[in-house]
């Protein structure tokens, strides 16, 4: 219960990712604010939360509007009065060769991976410097360190959310608020299992633990960068990926 009273806001935590981190934060002992767009599945991954014994609220603010994000924000203050962690873990993509991409595919995309990031960076953390502690970790990917053909769009706003990370980390390290930025692999996901098989292979054979990861394996990096063993870690980017860049 290293967590026990914390109150973290994940993004996106509707299915996959996002509900593991819930789960395992809420294990941990935090309450959990569920960010989705899809209230049903937001409202779904709460009731798991709840059932932890820690108290959940769930928002469907669209976080690339800064309105709803603010209102969100407001909300969680008045219902829990702090906020100790923030994971921006929502995500979108929309794939295609360069010379293909249209712009409404690039302008979602950074729309909702970076622009949605910054939103919700920005609206918590005033709250976080008054209270002098947080901890804040953004979602990144290994295609924004190592880029991969087809997503031009989704490598530029995790690459962005990667410098992001580090600008933020230098800003608010003196009100002992950390930043740092996780970058997931081949990870077992819906969107992973729709690969075809030759596909799926291709990426195996690049792996050297030679398996893909779980929603598990990031959630509890999430949840080591969240609790008091990580204090003195800030501003880096951590690949959870079985070898695949070093």
């Amino acid at each position: 219960m290293e967590l026990e009273g914390q109150v973290a806001i994940i993004t996106g935590a509707g299915g996959g990712i996002g509900a593991s981190i819930a789960c395992t934060l809420a294990d941990a002992g935090a309450n959990i604010v569920v960010n989705d767009v899809v209230e049903a599945a937001a409202e779904k991954v709460a009731d798991e939360v709840r059932g932890r014994g820690v108290d959940a609220m769930v928002s469907t603010a669209d976080i690339t509007d800064a309105e709803q994000v603010q209102v969100m924000i407001d909300e969680v203050m008045e219902c829990f009065g702090r906020i100790d962690i923030l994971v921006n873990n929502a995500g979108i993509t929309r794939d295609g060769l360069l010379v293909r991409m249209d712009e409404a595919q690039w302008d979602v995309v950074l729309q909702v991976n970076l622009k949605g990031a910054f939103l919700c960076t920005r609206a918590v953390a005033r709250p976080m410097m008054k209270a002098r502690y947080g901890r804040i970790i953004n979602m990144a990917s290994v295609s924004g360190v190592g880029g991969n053909a087809g997503q031009a769009n989704y490598s530029a706003s995790k690459g962005g959310l990667i410098s992001l990370t580090k600008t933020v980390a230098q800003e608010l390290a003196g009100r002992n608020i950390t930043a740092n930025a996780l970058a997931p692999g081949f990870i077992e996901t819906a969107m992973t299992e729709q690969l075809p098989d030759e596909a799926r292979q291709a990426w195996l054979d690049r792996i050297p633990l030679g398996r893909p990861g779980s929603s598990d394996d990031v959630a509890q990096a999430v949840l080591f960068l969240a609790g008091p063993g990580a204090s003195y870690i800030t501003g880096q980017v951590i690949n959870i990926d079985g070898g695949l860049i070093m």
